[in-house]
């Protein structure tokens, strides 16, 4: 098993990386105020336009550290990965696979089950811990009706089908999302999804923890040797990292969107770490990405038991494992790719 090392965010954009034997150094206007050993890191993800020497990359690139350049509000850029690993029969298979709707959509059909099982589950679980402050008839209604999309996704046969009844299922439940803000909610009001630009804070924080979550997912991918930019629900697009995209599906409201609501509820961000632009879009501030990204970071090395495997890992593993299983299906090792049922 992989262990869960660090991961290094530079949150403000005039910010140097280069490499200082086995050290990345970070420096602001040529003077060095921050350096981290190579060996403890797993990744370094740095926002808006902070440069990187030449050396630091390929040090990156040779001991297989992920280096990631995002926008300041959390859209990727560009990413430096080592070797591929894996061998070419896997990928092979995952192409093959990914061309035959047949046999692409069993696999696309658990990532949307595990979607829609988790997003009932956190209905269920807010139904169970705040009976007295939410809605509960609300969410009762939403959760019976997720639950039956559920034998409907068992049964779809095609990826159109597939997607309507995800689409449907989404809608459900973004429609009671309001509901399980607790605090602060003269300030954080949640009336749908708005993607690009994030029209109010709840979005700004869920794009972003979406961002964090697909970078994850791709790295997640290309450590076991799949290619994350073939996937078999998501199709392919230039630039797009479609089968990160399709194993996220799974951790999207289990990990980023309850991390979303704990942010708020336990007034860890507020209004003040918010900045408006003028075309209305609402992004975290510098202080509000490193306060998002701290807790980010330590609820990824929380513990959790696998569903599937049985075994204590770190959320920030969870990835990880859903990519190996993966992979072990494609090789013929599983009969059926298991998805991620939180319980």
């Amino acid at each position: 098993m992989k262990r869960l090392l660090n991961t290094v965010y530079i949150t403000s954009g005039n910010k140097y990386l280069s490499l200082d034997g086995e050290n990345v150094v970070v420096s602001e206007n040529h003077d060095e105020i921050g350096r981290f050993p190579l060996h403890n890191i797993q990744g370094i993800v740095t926002f808006g336009y902070s440069g990187a020497s030449p050396a630091l990359m390929g040090a990156c690139a040779k001991r297989n550290i992920d280096l990631a350049f995002m926008t300041m509000n959390g859209k990727f850029l560009a990413r430096v990965t080592g070797e591929t690993k894996g061998n070419v029969t896997l990928r092979k298979t995952q192409y093959r696979i990914s061309d035959n709707e047949e046999q692409s959509i069993k696999i696309s059909r658990n990532f949307i089950l595990g979607k829609v099982y988790n997003s009932r589950w956190v209905l269920e679980r807010a139904i169970r811990d705040y009976p007295m402050r939410v809605d509960v008839e609300k969410l009762k209604t939403s959760s019976k009706y997720l639950q039956k999309r559920l034998n409907d996704i068992r049964k779809c046969e095609s990826n159109a089908s597939l997607l309507g009844i995800e689409g449907e299922a989404a809608s459900t439940y973004f429609s009671v999302i309001n509901e399980l803000i607790l605090q602060q909610k003269n300030d954080f009001i949640f009336n749908g999804r708005s993607r690009r630009p994030p029209l109010d804070a709840v979005n700004a924080l869920l794009s972003f923890s979406y961002s964090m979550l697909a970078g994850m997912c791709a790295s997640a991918l290309e450590a076991v040797g799949l290619d994350s930019y073939v996937g078999f629900y998501h199709k392919d697009r230039p630039g797009r990292a479609s089968l990160a995209l399709d194993l996220m599906e799974e951790f999207r409201s289990v990990m980023s969107d309850r991390f979303v609501l704990t942010l708020i509820n336990k007034r860890i961000i507020n209004k003040s770490h918010f900045l408006m632009k003028e075309d209305g879009a609402v992004l975290l501030n510098d202080i509000g990405r490193k306060v998002f990204l701290k807790s980010w970071q330590e609820k990824k090395q929380t513990m959790i038991k696998h569903p599937f495997l049985g075994e204590k890992i770190e959320w920030g593993m969870a990835p990880y494992v859903q990519a190996l299983l993966l992979a072990r299906y494609l090789r013929g090792d599983l009969d059926e790719y298991p998805p991620f049922f939180w319980k």
